[in-house]
C-alpha cells in the first residue's frame, strides 16, 4: 500500500524512472504525488495579500504508474 513518505518509482510518462518520495496521496481518485516528479507550472493572479507569478509545483500521478521500493529491511535477531 502506499503511503505518504513511501519511496516509489515512476514507470511511465515524461518523467519515466525516477524514483521520488510520495508527499501527497488521493485515495478517492487513485493518485499520488511525488516530490520533483510531474511539475506543471502554475499561473497565480495577484491579489492584496498574494503576490501573482508563474509558479512551479508537483502533479498527481496515478497510482497504477507508480511502483514501491522495497527497502532493506534488517532482521534483528535475539540471540542470548
Amino acid at each position: 500500500m502506499i503511503k505518504k513518505g513511501s519511496d516509489v518509482k515512476i514507470l511511465t510518462g515524461k518523467d519515466k524512472n525516477k524514483t521520488g518520495e510520495v508527499i501527497e496521496v488521493d485515495r478517492y481518485n487513485s493518485r499520488v504525488k511525488v516530490k520533483g516528479s510531474n511539475i506543471i507550472k502554475k499561473h497565480v493572479k495577484t491579489t492584496k495579500d498574494k503576490k501573482g507569478g508563474i509558479f512551479e509545483k508537483e502533479n498527481f500521478i496515478h497510482i497504477s504508474n507508480v511502483v514501491i521500493l522495497k527497502k532493506e529491511k534488517k532482521k534483528e535477531t535475539n540471540k542470548q
